[in-house]
């Protein structure tokens, strides 16, 4: 477990390491340069996982799973919400369903913290949790991320997931999403690409994405512009800091 600055969430627990480039979204991958840097310390874990193209980073496409890494969120006393697989994805075609058991047992057995696991592979989390038994978890929160027009059918795919909440990341936000349908999606996190070679993010997406949460009723998280240095940019949204979570009586239907 690592604490973190992700504004969503408390701690990062990573059962699971290294991915594959998928889709446009995956580009910048801060978890690629993390992994680079963690195997330049030492780190087993991590070796192997990326390589060097040109003077950045990619993913060897190499998962590895971490039994040992199953025991730690009994030893948190203090509730977290903790983003599961920050480095990697649970529902990666080379997770064995076996090993997303163990996860599961793990999550239910400590129901004092919220887990939030999200993956750009919907249509796997949604086949694995329908045909396996897996219980829906009240303190298990399921998602997709959704960086353009390009893959709104992830949405489609997230509504198949048995869920307690159900929610979508739109960040790295590099297009337009005007006609995603947030209906039955409980939460929206939206930020702009951050560090080396961000892409920027048009305000007008940002808007069209509010309206569109206002609309559903789902809560609405604005995470942060974005670009190089997000730190100066923040993530102030038309005057004011937007930080709703699902289930708090964030919004009503308009």
């Amino acid at each position: 477990m690592a604490e973190t600055s992700i504004e969503w969430t408390d701690a990062t627990w990573n059962p699971v390491a290294g991915c594959t480039i998928l889709t446009a979204g995956c580009t910048n991958c801060y978890a690629m340069r993390m992994a680079a840097r963690l195997e330049a310390m030492g780190m087993e874990k991590y070796q192997g996982l990326t390589r060097k193209t040109g003077a950045r980073a990619k993913w060897t496409g190499k998962v590895v799973t971490d039994p040992k890494s199953l025991a730690v969120p009994a030893t948190w006393s203090k509730p977290r919400r903790v983003f599961v697989n920050s480095m990697s994805d649970l529902f990666h075609i080379d997770v064995p369903a076996d090993f997303i058991r163990d996860v599961w047992a793990a999550m239910e057995a400590t129901p004092r913290h919220t887990y939030q696991i999200l993956t750009k592979r919907p249509e796997i989390m949604a086949d694995v949790l329908t045909r396996g038994d897996f219980p829906i978890l009240p303190n298990v929160w399921l998602g997709a991320s959704v960086e353009d027009s390009r893959v709104l059918d992830r949405l489609d795919e997230l509504r198949r997931v048995p869920a307690a909440i159900r929610f979508v990341s739109l960040e790295p936000l590099i297009g337009s999403v005007a006609g995603a349908n947030l209906t039955d999606i409980h939460w929206a996190i939206v930020g702009g690409e951050s560090g080396p070679g961000a892409r920027d993010m048009d305000p007008r997406w940002v808007d069209e994405i509010e309206v569109m949460c206002r609309r559903s009723g789902t809560a609405f998280f604005f995470k942060q512009w974005g670009g190089r240095n997000k730190k100066a940019t923040g993530r102030t949204l038309n005057g004011r800091t937007y930080d709703e979570m699902p289930g708090s009586g964030y919004c009503a239907q308009i």
